[in-house]
């Protein structure tokens, strides 16, 4: 259960007469003679009702964990959000919205149903439905083959929760494979949304701006900082992609690579196995990837495109069982980086990640939020830098994420945390050593799989898929330089306005 919840640049919508607005106060006034609250009603003991068990996930502000209700010993998950980490009044505005959010879809077929929400000195502690049938890829490789009849239904469902969303005046922003869980083991288990903390109440007429969501399901308006809800669709269509053929559509060794092929757009219905797709399917994902959000297909449309529809034309045969490879890869990796981005996270200091916002703001001369190329190449050379211009310009584009020719806040940040924290030597051994348990300078299966069961983040069969992706000579373990070399490409942080804010203001552990 992901969260990022930090810095946002909106107040929140009022929805008058909305089940949200009805069921917690949205005050943030503080009174002298009782406790601070984010959800401006008196602490009550989430222990009074609920026995707490094992932890299920943890994010940058919050741990999910089993809970039992007393009165009935029916199983819920519990999400507490830690309020030490809570620094802002706009991330306590993100905090009330993702509950309101949450009381506002209640009841709806694809979103986890939300039970009661309590609130302690330490924390806020969301109680919701558990989704026992875990995560859909892992269900997906786990069965070891599917149809293009199976992926039309699980884009359906995703599809389906997107015009709900809309339709109820909400926009998802961060429309993922990991932000869906199955309500149950059962095969005809429910597809269910879980993670509201990007999400927000959609304006009539506002035009969105910050860089929200994960890289791979970016949609370009999202780039350019210009957008509505239209990026749902996207980011639906990105998962119907790798749903047919395993991999991302927009892919390239580092973030800034993957942003400047989404902003490109080229679409690959040429390598293995689309040549065995059904051209109807190609055709869905084409209007769903369209670039222009004003000409891209509607959730309701795609809800009566004929290759989606229930009784479609989807085919029902299996598809190539590279796919599931592929997918069981592209999985493997992502669960590898977040544990070791997590373990990283941890340890770097308040004092580190301080020094990144004061030298923004040295660099920043004229103090509007953004650092343009002359504020750049004079801020260098105070720092002692001897940088060349052609290298200060190629510091300048591989910077500048959407083009526009400055470097704003999060895009320094995102760009320093990458080269100078997650890649710095230390911190990269030192999280190798998480892993290498006895000290013999490499990470053998016994070491990943119990790394991996600590933090919840996978199973035997997870574990030899990392070893298979990831050790490069084939020897059975997994050295420094091959650890290296898998952080420092295709880094899967997640490049949004919010969690970066969160990155540069907290040491907590994160799940990106």
């Amino acid at each position: 259960m992901g969260c990022c919840l930090t810095k946002i640049q909106d107040s929140m919508p009022q929805h008058n007469g909305s089940e949200a607005n009805t069921q917690i106060s949205i005050s943030s006034s503080n009174s002298v003679d009782r406790p601070y609250t984010i959800l401006g009603k008196p602490y009550d003991d989430v222990n009074l009702y609920y026995t707490i068990g094992e932890e299920l996930g943890s994010g940058g502000f919050a741990v999910a964990y089993l809970c039992i209700e007393n009165s009935t010993g029916e199983k819920f998950a519990c999400k507490s959000i830690a309020k030490e980490r809570i620094l802002t009044k706009v991330e306590e505005d993100d905090v009330r919205r993702e509950i309101q959010i949450l009381q506002h879809l209640r009841g709806r077929p694809n979103v986890v149903e939300f039970k009661d929400v309590y609130e302690d000195e330490r924390s806020v502690h969301i109680v919701m439905e558990l989704c026992a049938g875990g995560e859909l890829f892992d269900r997906i490789t786990a069965k070891g083959y599917y149809t293009e009849r199976a992926a039309a239904s699980i884009c359906r469902a995703i599809v389906h929760f997107i015009h709900s969303c809309h339709s109820m005046g909400v926009m998802h922003r961060d429309i993922k494979p990991e932000n869906f869980l199955l309500s149950s083991k059962d095969e005809i288990a429910l597809l269910k949304a879980i993670d509201f903390g990007l999400s927000t109440f959609i304006e009539e007429g506002k035009v969105y701006n910050e860089i929200i969501g994960s890289p791979f399901y970016l949609a370009p308006e999202v780039l350019h900082r210009r957008y509505g809800k239209e990026v749902d669709i996207w980011s639906a269509g990105v998962v119907l992609y790798i749903l047919l053929c395993g991999v991302p559509p927009f892919w390239a060794e580092t973030e800034q690579g993957v942003a400047r092929a989404i902003l490109k757009g080229y679409i690959d219905f040429e390598r293995h196995p689309w040549p065995t797709i059904s051209s109807s399917a190609k055709e869905l994902v084409r209007r769903m990837l369209t670039q222009d959000p004003k000409e891209r297909i509607t959730s309701a449309q795609v809800l009566e495109h004929p290759w989606i529809r229930e009784g479609g034309v989807a085919l029902d045969r299996p598809i190539d069982s590279a796919v599931i490879s592929r997918m069981k890869q592209f999985r493997a990796m992502n669960k590898l980086k977040k544990l070791a981005v997590k373990i990283i996270m941890e340890n770097l200091s308040t004092e580190e990640i301080q020094g990144l916002e004061a030298t923004f703001k040295n660099m920043d001369t004229d103090n509007n939020g953004i650092i343009t190329y002359d504020e750049l190449k004079i801020g260098l050379a105070r720092l002692g830098s001897k940088l060349t211009e052609t290298e200060i310009q190629r510091l300048m584009e591989a910077t500048d994420l959407d083009g526009n020719g400055s470097i704003d806040y999060i895009e320094f940040t995102t760009a320093a945390m990458h080269k100078h924290k997650l890649e710095r030597y230390e911190h990269l051994y030192r999280a190798f050593q998480h892993f290498d348990k006895d000290g013999s300078g490499f990470i053998t299966g016994d070491e990943l799989e119990t790394a991996l069961n600590e933090y919840n983040m996978g199973d035997d069969a997870t574990s030899n898929d990392l070893m298979i992706e990831f050790d490069g000579d084939n020897d059975g373990k997994i050295s420094y330089q091959e650890f290296c070399g898998m952080m420092r490409s295709e880094t899967q942080l997640q490049y949004s306005s919010r969690c970066m804010s969160h990155v540069v203001t907290s040491k907590s552990k994160n799940r990106f």
